[in-house]
Order: C-alpha cells, then sequence, then structure tokens
C-alpha cells in the first residue's frame, strides 16, 4: 500500500494510510515530516488538557472562597471532577508532573483562572499569584474558606 493521501487533503485518510505503513514496515514511504509534527501534537494535545483542567479547578476554588454565599453541589462537583480528571491525566503521563513544580506553568494557569474568574464572578480583586500550593489544590478533601 502506497501512501495516496496528502496530509493536507484528508488527515484522517492520511493518518490511517501512515498508521498501515507502519504496521507493514514499509518505513521508507512514510510522510516523516507530518509524522513527526503529530506526534509531537500528541504531547502538546495532553499538556493543553492539563492546564485546561487545571484553571477550571482554580476558577471554582476562587469562587468558592470569594462568593460564599453562592457556594452549591455544582461548584463541589466541577472541583471534584476536575481534580479527578487532574489525576488521571498525571497517572496516565507521568512525564506532566514536573509541570506542577514549574513557577512559569503556574503563572500562566492562575493568569488564566483569574481572568476566567473574573468574567464569571465580575470581581477583580484577586491575589496576584496562586495562594495555595499544588497538594492542597488536589486534596479531594480541601476547600479554600
Amino acid at each position: 500500500m502506497t501512501s495516496v493521501t496528502g496530509y493536507e487533503d484528508d488527515v484522517v485518510a492520511w493518518a490511517t494510510e501512515q498508521a498501515n505503513l507502519l504496521r507493514e514496515g514499509r518505513l521508507d514511504q512514510l510522510d516523516r515530516e507530518h509524522l513527526a509534527e503529530e506526534i509531537e501534537d500528541v504531547g502538546k494535545s495532553e499538556q493543553r488538557e492539563l492546564v485546561s483542567r487545571m484553571t477550571r479547578l482554580l476558577v471554582h476554588l476562587l469562587k468558592w472562597q470569594q462568593q460564599p454565599g453562592r457556594r452549591g453541589a455544582s461548584w463541589q462537583i466541577t472541583i471534584r471532577n476536575q481534580r479527578r480528571g487532574i489525576a488521571r491525566r498525571l497517572k496516565e503521563t507521568p512525564s506532566l508532573r514536573p509541570k506542577l513544580a514549574e513557577p512559569d506553568w503556574w503563572a500562566g494557569v492562575w493568569d488564566d483562572a483569574t481572568a476566567q474568574a473574573a468574567e464569571e464572578t465580575g470581581l477583580s480583586d484577586f491575589p496576584e499569584t496562586c495562594p495555595w500550593d499544588a497538594s492542597e489544590i488536589l486534596d479531594q478533601e480541601w476547600l479554600p474558606e
């Protein structure tokens, strides 16, 4: 089987063809440049999911702390689900765990979280840096008061 579908023409058909070429050992026929890009994108996708989940978690922790009168089951469910999703990501992709120790990564996530929390609540007086550590944030029982 020779690859007949171009990457730009139909990425799904292209991916199927590339997978078949790999399985058949026909490495000389692979679209190596695009294949390498796609493999790199898998890693970037995992990183984006971690950022997205952590941002959503922090938004709800901020709302929990800043709006005690509005606390409810929905926020608790979101907090619990995001923590579970993050734990699952870290278990399935342990190479993401070092991100939790990177100050620049946290700064970006915190900026995203405070911006989103401001949009959702109308509040703007959030701390400049995250006041909680990763162990608190990921602790299934912990909530800011």
